[in-house]
């Protein structure tokens, strides 16, 4: 798989969602905008587009399989991690073209090429961002202690298969966040659901959050749902649900804020068994593979995970 050459038969993009804004009362000002011209008048009040949802579609001349893949990227990342990997390998978007699926990639409201608004006169409050050390220790790559600035010795996790030589290349990747902005993505991803038609989610972390929302308003539409490592997951189910895997990454004993997401997790997960929903688990250490990070599609043995779930989506949709 790895080699197998890819005959697409169109790239298109789209701006979905969204919703025309207005900002007033901001000052006039005198800009040099272009290096060797004067300054100009720059006049920021206005008309705006906010809110909206960016995605890449990748259609193949000759696809495989019925319905397209929708992946879905985490808090403060954008759909780049589904490309390619710190370290330089094919991402998963990759392999799942190979696989034979038409593929739709994401950059959700405020995140990308998506773009973000102004704040305080759109939004109503100003983004966090992600730090090195943060995201060391909350990604599961190593513990806090064993974080040091670039260029000096790290210490990962034993057996860690995230390709931490490539840390600093993958943190170039974090963007802003807003945490009040959860209803203005969902809205947004309703609308690439509806211009998706029958489809696959796959969303990752604060992703797979929004897709197992949405399977549950899409039930009629979403054909199956690939969950890694979710955070914020339903409290019950509401109807009949499609198929749906659960994937779990490794070292989690030392980290209570994940032992905390994993709990709702699992908890949604066992809920939707009880009513005999059709809810899968791949926890990739109790199957024998270890060391992976909260990134599953970036470590070392990507490919080998993108085959467990394209295998289990031929089960689940046979």
């Amino acid at each position: 798989m790895p080699n197998a050459p890819v005959l697409l038969k169109s790239i298109r993009s789209h701006y979905l969602g969204g919703a025309e804004v207005v900002a007033g009362g901001l000052p006039m000002q005198q800009q040099k905008v272009v290096g060797n011209a004067s300054p100009r008048l720059i006049d920021m009040n206005g008309g705006y587009s906010a809110g909206q949802l960016y995605v890449q579609e990748y259609r193949l001349a000759e696809p495989r399989r019925p319905y397209p893949v929708l992946l879905w990227h985490g808090g403060g990342m954008t759909g780049a991690q589904w490309e390619s990997t710190p370290d330089g390998r094919d991402g998963w978007l990759w392999r799942l073209l190979q696989a034979g699926y038409d593929v739709f990639v994401s950059d959700a409201p405020e995140r990308g090429r998506a773009s973000w608004a102004m704040y305080p006169q759109v939004y109503d409050s100003a983004p966090i961002f992600r730090s090195k050390e943060e995201a060391w220790r909350l990604f599961r790559i190593g513990p806090a202690a064993g974080y040091a600035p670039a260029g000096e010795p790290r210490r990962a996790y034993p057996g860690q298969q995230f390709p931490v030589d490539a840390f600093d290349t993958f943190t170039k990747q974090f963007v802003p966040r807003w945490l009040t902005h959860g209803g203005m993505a969902l809205d947004a991803y309703r609308d690439l659901l509806d211009l998706a038609g029958p489809c696959i989610l796959v969303g990752h972390s604060q992703g797979g959050g929004f897709a197992t929302q949405l399977a549950q308003e899409y039930a009629a539409t979403v054909r199956a749902v690939v969950a890694v490592e979710p955070t914020g997951t339903p409290a019950q189910a509401s109807c009949q649900l499609p198929p749906q895997l659960l994937v779990w990454g490794d070292h989690f004993d030392g980290d209570d804020t994940w032992q905390r997401y994993r709990s709702q997790t699992d908890a949604y997960w066992n809920a939707l068994r009880a009513a005999g929903q059709p809810a899968d688990v791949l926890d990739l250490p109790a199957a024998g593979i270890a060391g992976n990070s909260h990134f599953c599609m970036l470590d070392r043995n990507s490919d080998h995970i993108a085959g467990l779930i394209v295998d289990w989506l031929d089960r689940s949709l046979d």
